[in-house]
This record gives C-alpha cells, structure tokens and sequence, in this order.
C-alpha cells in the first residue's frame, strides 16, 4: 500500500491564469478559468433538468473500501460502464455485443438484457461504453444515454424509459455523431452533473492535433443539454467545456458540484484533473506535470503501470478511481484542505478494473475487465462487486 500528497495550492493558482493563446484555430477569446458556470436554473431561468442521484447523504468522510467484497453478479463479457436505477437494481454495457443488462441488487433474477444497439460496431477500445441516466419514473420524461463506436464514428444516443411491466427502453435518438472514432482513445464516459447537464468524456482517436482544436469534439470534456445541444454559456459557443485531453475515461462531481475527469497518459504519466470550464490540460504538448502556464496541471499523477485509469467516483471528501493496467482500485481524499492523498487498495486482487460507482446506499461497485482481450479471466469474470465504505 503506498499512500502520498499532492498540494492543491498549485491547481488554484493554475486555474487563475488565463487560457488565451494556448489552442489552434480562431475562436471566441477563453473565459478565465477560474469563472464557474451558473447553473441550468440561471443559464434559462427555469428549474434545472431531474437527474436520478446515486450520492449518499454526506456524512464524515474521507472514507475507504475495506475487506472482501459481496459478488453481486458474474459471468458479464468485456463490461464497461455500471449505473444504478431508482429500484436499486443496476444497468451494466457490454463493449463487445452491445448489450445493455439490468441485473439485479441481489441476485434474485438473472441478467436480463434490456436493448441490444445493433449499430455497435466494437473493435479495440471501441464498442459499447458509457451510460448515464437522467430523471426517474416520476417524471414526464426519463432517458437512458449511452454512448458508442458505431461505423463511421462514435456517437451518444438517448432512449426513452419506461416502468409498464418493468423496465424498458424505446427507440434510441442520436443526440451527438460525428465524433472521430479509432482502435483506441475513444473516451467514452457519461455523467449527468448536478445542473442537470449531460456531460461526455471524448479521446483524440489517436489524431493528438485534435486535442488542441476547440471546434473538435475530440480530445474534451462535452457538456450539453439533455437533447444533446450545446449549453447557452458554454466557454467556445459549443459542446466543448475543457480541452487538450488524451483519453478521459472517468467523470465525477465532487460535493461542491466541482468536476474531476480520470486520463490515460502516453508513455509516462496517467492523470487526475480538477476540470474548470474553457480549460486547456495540454495535450499532446505537455503529459503530465508541466511548467506551461497556459496549460492546466493535474492534481495527482502516477506512472503508466500503477493506473491505467479510467471509471472515477466521489463520495464523503473522497474520489474512488479504478485501475486498469495497474490492477487496483485508488482511493483519493480531497477534503477541505491544502493536500489531496492517494492510497492504492486491493493491488492485483481482482485484475483490471473499469468502472467504479458509489450507490445510494453507501456502498462501493467496482467492474471488473478481465475479458476485454488485455486482461487474463478468472473463475466467474467478469464480475460485478460491492464494497462497504468506513470513515478512515
């Protein structure tokens, strides 16, 4: 176990600098970083989108993951992202087949597959990836997001839900296409944010010029409106909210509403990133750590093999980040202070990990991704496991 402290002092003062001159392409001058973008509610003057919240009451924290977790489900093939629905059952995607499962909380019924998209077209890192969920039963609308590497492109669709005989999906609508696609650096991670927007993680598609493109979708951090068009004070008066990402995978709100994002490095160095709206994170210039001032630093970096990061959750002044090159899942505490420490648990136990969600119960689920051609299988992968949190 290997703990260590990063100081935040940096990250505010980075955030402070303005962003001009550091992307290609004329566009609309940067807002300063520091500027927080009012809320749905105050960008339209009505009541921000429902969400459907996983987030517990907010107690002490931070907290930790400990002992043997409960197996809630087996037997799930290349599986990537895990949501929660208002019964406390879940919905997890597979890559590969495109499927998206409801299984249930407690093992009373198997994995029932709920839609099949059957424009999937998976191939490397590309496939099935990202699901968010936005609403619940009791409204007039609920919807079911997903996102995906289709023939020509990765895009984010949108399904109806409805609860008449159980639960159930209608036709998907392409809310956003025309993301460049590639066997690897796909992003692909989905999150509804506390002002009811509708948030996306984005890869360079191996194309490292696009990162740097603020009228590209790739390479960034998308934030949009549940229809999927661009929020009205989006920094670059598009979908685009941070830019100069490699490979973001994991998406998560801390208790202040602030967004972190979770990134693959190259070579060297994999990331945790404290996203502020219009911010520039540097790729392909910088990876990393880098002494640019017109590039925003990470919080917390690790080398390539200790990480290989990709699903990211907050609970209780604490962000849980799973591993997948370094087998393990990291736990991060971000109070109220001038330090952020990092703690890896669970080293090699269970292999490599994909997404990691906290319930609205309290409880800790972590995918694991040993059947997605990079990782060797164990008996009943993958599986679908739940830990308990206790206060450190």
């Amino acid at each position: 176990m290997r703990t260590r402290t990063a100081s935040l002092t940096a990250l505010a003062a980075a955030a402070a600098l303005t962003l001009s001159g550091c992307s290609t392409g004329a566009a609309p001058a940067d807002p300063p970083a520091t500027e927080a973008p009012p809320s749905a509610a105050q960008a339209t003057g009505s009541p921000a989108p429902s969400t459907t919240s996983t987030t517990p009451p907010q107690e002490a924290g931070p907290v930790t993951a400990s002992g043997a977790p409960r197996v809630v489900t087996t037997g799930l093939v290349a599986p990537w992202s895990v949501v929660e629905l208002e019964t406390g059952d879940f919905l997890v995607s597979e890559r590969d087949s495109g499927q998206i499962l409801e299984v249930s909380a407690d093992g009373s019924s198997a994995n029932r597959v709920v839609t099949t998209i059957e424009e999937v077209e998976a191939g490397g890192e590309g496939g099935l990836l990202g699901l968010a969920l936005a609403g619940t039963s009791d409204d007039d609308e609920q919807w079911l997001y997903a996102f995906y590497t289709a023939a020509s492109d990765n895009r984010i669709v949108r399904f109806p839900v409805s609860w008449e005989g159980g639960l159930g999906v209608g036709a998907p609508e392409v809310i956003v296409d025309g993301i460049a696609k590639a066997s690897n650096h796909n992003g692909g991670r989905l999150a509804i944010g506390p002002d009811g927007y509708l948030y996306a993680s984005t890869g360079d598609a191996s194309q490292t010029q696009l990162s740097q493109d603020q009228n590209s979708l790739n390479g960034k951090i998308l934030r949009m409106e549940l229809d999927g068009s661009p929020v009205a004070d989006n920094p670059f008066g598009n979908l685009v909210y941070s830019m100069g990402h490699r490979n973001p995978q994991g998406l998560a709100f801390d208790g202040a509403g602030g967004l972190w994002a979770s990134e693959f490095g190259q070579n060297t160095w994999d990331e945790l990133n404290k996203i502020e709206p219009g911010g520039n994170y540097g790729w392909p210039a910088v990876e990393g750590q880098g002494s640019d001032p017109a590039f925003l630093n990470p919080v917390l970096q690790w080398p390539t093999g200790e990480a290989s990061p990709s699903g990211l959750t907050f609970t209780r002044d604490t962000l849980f980040m799973a591993g997948l090159g370094g087998e393990r899942l990291w736990r991060i505490a971000i109070p109220e202070a001038s330090e952020a420490t990092d703690e890896a648990l669970y080293v090699d136990e269970f292999g490599r990990l994909r997404d990691a969600v906290v319930t609205s119960s309290g409880t800790l689920l972590v995918l694991t991704n040993n059947t997605d051609g990079r990782g060797s299988p164990r008996a009943g992968d993958d599986t679908l496991l739940e830990f308990t949190l206790s206060v450190t």
